[in-house]
């Protein structure tokens, strides 16, 4: 890795990002302390613990230091067609604005092909939608190459670390989109995510599946069809279609790739392995052992 790209993703932030995950920490915990004790809900305690468990296993996770994406962000930095320097509005508002439809394809794609989605079902598997929830982003995410999605950004000439911290701000807005008990927010719908897009992003209802993939704004999902209103007259289920019932923060971080390997193993033939890597999450064991690979292929558009 490049001297001057070690220095761009210098520790420095690292306090930082400790501190805020500490906010929305206790954020989390006061939201489930408000709703059992002040209001009286139904608050599942063991899903917060569960949640709590699977973000001190990613923090363990990270600091071993493996990521896939790691030597493709380094080239692409090495290799930039320019540099360019945060110093002015217009260059902070590029930057906000590629990150967003950087984001936005990344979280399609999580929700599209399964490589990504063994990571990302994780964070829709609680069965309730709470801050605690935000928390749970699984364990395999820069195993996966993740990261890959904002190389164009650092290729382009953005700094790594602004890339990097532009990425971070944008998760860190939508902690607070977990909340249910927030209602719809009026024209600010139009242009940004809000709880009651993020609400139907969560649901396993047939009606409300794979939309709303923005992160700060829902402008991209408005332009390429992917936005879904919350409608009064569907009740939302949360959690994973088929629902997962396990607290065990293990078990949630690696259950949808024990599936894989599950389907690998019945899978004939490359196509069909090629398939149940890369194919759409909702191809199951059954497909891939009738060996219906054109069947899978068909089911995983963009």
């Amino acid at each position: 890795m490049p001297s001057d790209l070690k220095t761009s993703l210098a520790p420095e932030m690292l306090p930082w990002l400790l501190g805020l995950l500490l906010v929305v920490l206790i954020a989390a915990t006061l939201e489930g302390l408000v709703l059992s004790l002040l209001r009286n809900r139904s608050y599942d305690w063991r899903a917060y613990a569960a949640s709590m468990g699977d973000t001190l296993g990613r923090r363990a996770v990270d600091a071993l230091g493996l990521t896939l994406a790691a030597p493709v962000l380094a080239w692409a930095y090495s290799h930039r067609i320019t540099t360019l320097e945060l110093s002015t509005p217009t260059a902070f508002a590029l930057l906000f604005v590629g990150q967003e439809f950087c984001y936005y394809w990344y979280h399609r794609m999580a929700h599209r092909v399964r490589w990504f989605w063994a990571t990302h079902a994780v964070h829709h598997s609680p069965n309730d939608l709470t801050l605690a929830g935000a928390l749970r982003l699984g364990w395999t995410g820069k195993l996966t190459g993740s990261s890959l999605f904002f190389a164009p950004l650092i290729w382009l000439g953005f700094p790594p670390l602004a890339v990097l911290s532009m990425v971070a701000v944008n998760l860190l807005y939508q902690f607070w989109l977990h909340a249910t008990w927030i209602p719809r927010l009026g024209p600010l719908e139009w242009i940004f995510n809000t709880p009651s897009h993020h609400r139907v992003h969560h649901a396993s209802n047939p009606e409300y599946l794979d939309c709303n993939f923005g992160g700060v704004l829902i402008v991209f999902d408005r332009l390429f069809g992917t936005h879904v209103r919350e409608r009064d007259n569907i009740a939302i289920r949360y959690g994973l279609t088929q629902r997962l019932e396990s607290y065990n923060p293990l078990y949630i971080a690696f259950h949808e790739w024990l599936n894989i390997l599950q389907d690998l193993r019945v899978a004939r033939g490359w196509q069909a392995r090629w398939c149940v890597l890369f194919g759409s999450p909702a191809v199951h064991a059954t497909t891939a052992a009738k060996d219906s690979a054109r069947a899978c292929a068909a089911s995983s558009p963009p």
